[in-house]
């Protein structure tokens, strides 16, 4: 069984660009023939009327599910459908063996609504640490890559997401009041204030990689589902930029973590939100 970290960087080294053509099908044979194209019998609720799934969610993770776990045997596949069916099985993130993180199509409503702001993400991560991610818009024909150490890349360009522009205001995308407790709510209000612009999200998955390309300067997220958050996280990490919670701590895939927390370009930027969100300033 898979256990170590060399043997998960030996497997990158030979099939991460496995990962993405294994993405890539996934899409194609299961997502964007929906697209656009949902009946009424393949969209249902969750936990309310703003938590959709389709049957595009469905059978791009089954699909995934299969494919990813037979190029790496001994792994496991956290998804966010099979988690909704089985809660018990998101504990294998806090395992000692190499689990896929998967959201099959990250930012459902949009998609549902015909929308191209949606996109497919895997990560893989081995106690904790995500290795490596890859993070699929079909509908916009981006693809970014990122593996620990070795940078972060959308269509094979590498991204620098470098400081923001001087004297600009902040752009920051944040949590949609929907998914937000009330001591949520007060803490993002902190960023009403003079020098940022917050706005609310779309897909969590391309707000990421806005960050990582320096077209946003950050999020501000409250919900820790690492289906929505391991992939970018390290996309944001290896274009240059950092994340922390409001305690100044790296965000962690584990959970336990001090919300709402913030992924930015650069490390001051991170800091200020960090503070923001905190009540306090920079």
């Amino acid at each position: 069984m898979i256990q170590d970290s060399e043997t998960v960087d030996a497997f990158l080294a030979r099939h991460a660009s496995d990962v993405e053509e294994t993405v890539r099908r996934a899409a194609a044979l299961e997502i964007m023939p929906r697209w656009q194209r949902l009946a009424a019998h393949e969209i249902d609720q969750k936990a309310g009327p703003h938590d959709l799934v389709t049957d595009a969610d469905r059978k791009a993770e089954q699909y995934l599910t299969e494919q990813l776990v037979a190029l790496l045997p001994g792994s496991v596949v956290v998804g966010e459908e099979a988690v909704h069916a089985n809660p018990a099985s998101y504990e294998a993130i806090r395992g000692e063996v190499p689990v896929w993180i998967v959201d099959p199509v990250d930012g459902t409503r949009q998609f549902v609504h015909g929308e191209a702001g949606f996109c497919t993400l895997v990560a893989l991560a081995l106690r904790g640490v995500v290795l490596a991610s890859w993070t699929y818009a079909p509908a916009r024909e981006q693809f970014a890559t990122a593996i620990r150490g070795q940078g972060a890349f959308l269509a094979g360009e590498r991204l620098h997401a470098g400081p923001p522009e001087p004297g600009r205001d902040l752009r920051v995308a944040t949590s949609h009041p929907d998914y937000t407790t009330q001591e949520q709510k007060r803490a993002l209000l902190g960023l009403w204030t003079k020098g940022v612009a917050p706005r609310a999200c779309g897909s969590a998955g391309l707000e990421y990689l806005a960050v990582a390309r320096g077209e946003s300067d950050a999020t501000a997220f409250s919900w820790e589902a690492a289906w929505d958050h391991a992939a970018g996280l390290l996309l944001v990490e290896e274009a240059g930029g950092t994340h922390l919670t409001r305690t100044g701590e790296p965000f962690r895939i584990t959970g336990d973590n001090d919300l709402p927390f913030t992924a930015a370009r650069d490390a001051a930027t991170a800091r200020q939100v960090a503070a923001l969100l905190s009540g306090g300033a920079a």
